[in-house]
């Protein structure tokens, strides 16, 4: 079965890790299915100031799938289509882009030892996709193995230690789709984001208990995430180590038709809702998005008129964050920034985040009236609210 997979972040030796039961190194990879993966490559390369740095095609020895691989920084995307289906791969990827669009599959993990990630899994509850098996080329060995989560969404666990080659076996080096940008757009995958059906938040947090003992970081729920109209709960699990989040959101009961419930709706069921993009300078980011045809959600005036008052004093000048439209929030730890995209193909699922964290290790809860009246104004203007 051919695998898509992604990048690894540098490990911290501690006690805490050698004690973790299902130690991580970091996300590998974000992989998504594509109707067009060549396409693809050249929107995340030209809008998100991506580089390409590896494909599998024809060219490669790849008969039925074409997958480029985009870096940035530590963050690492794999875009990959059907060519022609004559494996359960091939067809489940072409099925997958029928049945819900372009949309991610495999939220991949980097361990260190992937065969003893996949027997813990397993043994605690996972179903397993993929016994641990090895891909081997002229620049060594990687370990894969793979388990099943929300959805139709799966984890593959790569163990890469043994590995210099581009991406994964299989893959061939290759040159930008375009010129990159002389400072890149942002370095590192903070958190990913999952939405779930009603009643299953707390089922699947548990599955991640669990079966990665990842444990609980944050809890949204009641008022926290609620408008006049619409309301969601969310509920976040990560790793020991905190490289790995993954907050997961349901629908609530309220008077119209949440964020979540449009999501399962047009994706046809649970799956990844977002990705959140850690940059070191938002400002930058969001102006060459913005110039490249990226679309944010947009927030009025009046939410920058009290900002002050409760984030004080940023980075980023008052008057340019309203300029910019980015959001700020600031709790114990101290303050982050960030903003929302639209929808990054024409059904209203997978977005994407931007953020710039100064010490706080929240997910903006005081933007989230905001944010979620932005999301409805948009969903109004669908039909879909």
């Amino acid at each position: 079965m051919a695998d898509t997979t992604m990048h690894t972040q540098p490990t911290t030796p501690s006690s805490a890790r050698q004690a973790d039961p299902f130690p991580v190194k970091g996300m590998d990879a974000v992989v998504f299915a594509v109707g067009n993966a060549k396409q693809a490559a050249h929107y995340y390369s030209t809008a998100f100031g991506m580089r390409r740095v590896a494909y599998s095609g024809p060219e490669s020895g790849s008969r039925e799938t074409a997958s480029y691989v985009l870096e940035s920084g530590g963050a690492r995307f794999v875009f990959t289509s059907v060519i022609k289906p004559t494996t359960a791969w091939g067809h489940f990827l072409a099925e997958h882009v029928a049945a819900h669009g372009d949309g991610v599959v495999d939220l991949a993990i980097e361990v260190p030892d992937a065969r003893a990630a996949y027997e813990y899994a397993v043994a605690h509850g996972a179903t397993g996709l993929e016994e641990p098996y090895d891909l081997k080329d002229e620049h060594g060995t990687v370990v894969l193995a793979a388990i099943a989560t929300y959805g139709q969404t799966r984890h593959t666990l790569v163990e890469r230690t043994g590995y210099d080659g581009p991406y994964l076996p299989g893959f061939v080096p290759a040159t930008p789709v375009v010129e990159p940008p002389k400072k890149r757009f942002f370095q590192a995958i903070d958190h990913c984001v999952g939405n779930v059906e009603l009643g299953r938040m707390n089922e699947w947090v548990a599955f991640y208990n669990k079966v990665m003992g990842f444990t609980n970081m944050k809890e949204f729920v009641g008022d926290d995430i609620a408008t006049e109209y619409s309301a969601l709960m969310s509920k976040v699990v990560a790793d020991g180590t905190k490289k790995v989040k993954f907050p997961i959101n349901e629908p609530a009961i309220a008077k119209k038709k949440s964020q979540i419930d449009e999501y399962l709706e047009f994706y046809g069921g649970p799956g990844v809702q977002h990705i959140a993009l850690a940059t070191n300078d938002i400002v930058a980011t969001v102006r060459q998005m913005r110039a490249a045809g990226v679309d944010f959600l947009d927030v009025p005036d009046s939410y920058y008129d009290t900002l002050g008052e409760w984030v004080g004093d940023t980075r980023v000048p008052l008057d340019e964050l309203r300029e910019l439209k980015i959001l700020a929030d600031r709790d114990e730890d101290g303050y982050l920034l960030q903003i929302f995209t639209k929808p990054v193909q024409d059904r209203p699922t997978v977005f994407f985040e931007m953020i710039e964290r100064h010490g706080s290790l929240g997910f903006g809860k005081g933007n989230f009236k905001a944010l979620f009246e932005a999301i409805e104004r948009e969903q109004e203007r669908r039909g879909n609210l």
